[in-house]
């Protein structure tokens, strides 16, 4: 089923389905049970796909058919969820996407054993696929899947240090996020087996892409609209994260707004609102808000340009650019 390239929303939605079909399939019937059902459980928790989705999309961009991709992509959706079960033990988190959190629904034992298990399985993936092609997915795998724990230590460290700078926290996204988002567009040019050139812009591309969205999640998370936004508004607020949002305003702020917000940032008041309240204030008179969308913008404008160089039709960067921009565009 082939669909014309303008219609990028109606290319997303179709590969998302191809993809939950194939998901489906993947389901675990092994023993020991009490390993396996985890892994079931947490896959199909649902989620927007995003990745798996990118891998399926850049492979067709480069002139492949996307089902030669399908275990590549699967194999970025598993281990996105490995992640997810480890970080959901370290931040003690009760819920993922509204559902009990696998160390709540089971034990922590089960969540450490159940993620490892579900690491190995996202590697045994790419044995579907033969020598060179075998060999550069998994080679990119190991790199990103240690950059991916690097960003988490990063994040993990910047909870007790007060001199996060704005270069270490642009780092720490680029890991612990984006990275996987370049990887997942690698995949896809990787077994189009498009030119080392392709390759390399392609992941550039989904890199910084994916630094914009993190960014773009930050902001959102103090300004969104808690109607749509799906998560808590003021989260990272209430947890005293230090973001992108956090750290320019201290930059830009006065001794007093710097005091005031640093104050903020070391209680856990039972009730938030009004701590929630004057940080945002103080997000925007000091000038953060501002600062923060337009690094956005450059981050998007920075991904775009990657794809001016992509020996690709116009046609297909457009695609890509409208989906950039989608994705750039939401208020959830």
């Amino acid at each position: 089923m082939q669909l014309p390239y303008f219609c990028s929303m109606q290319k997303i939605q179709f590969y998302q389905e191809v993809f939950l079909e194939y998901l489906k399939e993947f389901k675990v019937e092994k023993q020991p049970q009490s390993l396996y059902e985890p892994v079931n459980y947490i896959l199909n928790l649902g989620g927007k796909r995003l990745r798996p989705v990118l891998t399926l999309m850049t492979t067709e961009i480069f002139d492949c058919d996307y089902k030669k991709a399908l275990n590549a992509a699967l194999s970025v959706e598993v281990f996105h969820n490995f992640s997810l079960i480890h970080d959901d033990i370290m931040d003690d988190a009760p819920l993922r996407r509204g559902k009990e959190t696998v160390h709540e629904k089971w034990d922590i034992n089960t969540g450490i054993l159940s993620g490892d298990a579900m690491l190995i399985m996202a590697y045994q993936l790419f044995e579907n696929y033969e020598g060179n092609t075998f060999q550069f997915l998994a080679k990119l795998f190991s790199k990103t899947a240690l950059e991916v724990c690097e960003g988490q230590q990063y994040d993990v460290d910047f909870e007790t240090r007060d001199d996060v700078t704005i270069e270490e926290y642009l780092k720490m996204i680029e890991y612990k996020t984006a990275v996987l988002v370049g990887a997942a567009m690698k995949m896809g040019a990787i077994i189009a087996n498009t030119s080392e050139s392709n390759q390399d812009k392609i992941y550039e591309f989904g890199k910084n892409l994916g630094i914009a969205f993190q960014l773009q999640d930050d902001y959102l998370d103090a300004f969104g609209d808690p109607n749509t936004f799906g998560k808590q508004v003021g989260g990272d607020i209430i947890e005293n994260k230090k973001t992108y949002l956090y750290l320019k305003a201290l930059e830009f702020s006065n001794a007093e707004d710097q005091l005031q917000l640093e104050h903020l940032f070391g209680i856990n008041p039972s009730d938030s609102t009004q701590k929630i309240e004057i940080t945002k204030q103080l997000f925007v008179s000091s000038g953060s808000a501002e600062a923060t969308q337009i690094e956005i913008k450059n981050y998007t404008k920075k991904a775009f340009s990657m794809l001016e160089s992509l020996s690709i039709s116009e046609e297909k960067k457009s695609l890509l650019k409208e989906f950039g921009e989608q994705l750039m565009n939401r208020n959830v």
